[in-house]
């Protein structure tokens, strides 16, 4: 019995040596329910999906779907045109750690992070789905790959670090920046740079964003006239999508089928249903549109109608 009381004893100590000087990050509960922390998380899925939509890769969940390196060799592969030589599915704990461990070695490459002191990850922290970790290197990537999509600015949360040593276990409260506001400063000259051509629009003075409003309206108008329809009301005729789907039809030379779409929608759901594929179809064409998510044109948002039509008006203008 002594015995086995002092193996028990050996073992705990052992177990707790193993965690000396080790930190551990959480989210503080508060934080998890923030809004402006939902709505990077929502953005952060849209992206992926849209990114990812030709391989037929769905995510629904940061802290779920991104631990086995599977959607991040997909992205890496899809974003920076480097393919890990590496099994697509990777069953046991250990071969997604590997697996894990060659592709964020490509992406830290990839993202300029050869300090590893500036890197908010590691193969343990992704494949523990961390949340935290998981978020900072999807920021990372949007930031390096993709820099004009737009995020929601200024998301910070409430963490706690909790290190455990000899002496006990300290914690620590601080708060953790994930998506910084822009600023107008001279260190954000690149990003004005690649602001979207409709928000520099909206900066111009009213009579000038109108001439082009109407330019917008008079090409939509142009070839819808073959099908029999006419808008007069750009900010709330696209808002089903009906005449959204149509438009896209007969610019990119295809036809969508009925039984795709609803053709008299009558709830937001159908709404949101046919804009959704409208916004997908443009992405297959290669026609992507920035920060601009299916339920604002079915609200009504004057800017996110405009940025869709903008981008068919300048590809299909010249034909």
């Amino acid at each position: 019995m002594e015995a086995d009381i002092f193996e028990y004893h050996k073992e705990e100590d052992t177990h707790i040596e193993s965690f000396h000087g080790e930190k551990q990050t959480f989210i503080q509960p508060t934080s998890l329910k923030d809004p402006k922390l939902e709505k990077l998380k929502q953005a952060l899925v849209y992206w992926i999906n849209s990114t990812l939509k030709a391989e037929h890769i769905v995510v629904q969940s940061l802290e779920e779907d991104l631990y086995d390196g599977l959607v991040l060799h997909h992205l890496l592969s899809r974003l920076a045109g480097v393919h890990v030589s590496v099994a697509d599915i990777a069953l046991t704990s250990l071969a997604q750690i590997r697996k894990l461990g060659l592709i964020l070695e490509q992406l830290d490459k990839r993202l300029g992070l050869q300090d590893g002191s500036r890197i908010k990850w590691n193969v343990k922290l992704i494949h523990n789905k961390d949340l935290l970790a998981t978020i900072h290197l999807l920021v990372a990537m949007v930031r390096a790959f993709q820099p004009e999509l737009d995020l929601p600015q200024n998301v910070t949360v409430e963490v706690v670090v909790v290190e455990v040593s000899r002496s006990g276990i300290k914690s620590d409260v601080h708060t953790e920046v994930l998506t910084e506001e822009r600023d107008a400063g001279s260190g954000s000259q690149s990003k004005i740079e690649r602001e979207d051509p409709i928000e520099q629009l909206l900066k111009l003075e009213a009579h000038k964003v109108d001439t082009v409003k109407k330019a917008i309206l008079h090409f939509v108008n142009q070839n819808m006239s073959s099908m029999g329809l006419q808008v007069a009301d750009m900010d709330t005729q696209f808002a089903d999508g009906v005449i959204l789907l149509l438009l896209i039809g007969q610019l990119e030379g295809f036809c969508v089928p009925l039984c795709h779409f609803n053709l008299t929608p009558v709830s937001p759901s159908e709404m949101l249903h046919n804009v959704t594929l409208a916004l997908d179809l443009l992405n297959d064409t290669g026609l992507q549109v920035s920060s601009v998510d299916p339920q604002d044109i079915v609200s009504q948002d004057a800017i996110a109608t405009l940025k869709v039509l903008y981008a068919l008006f300048k590809k299909h203008k010249g034909k």
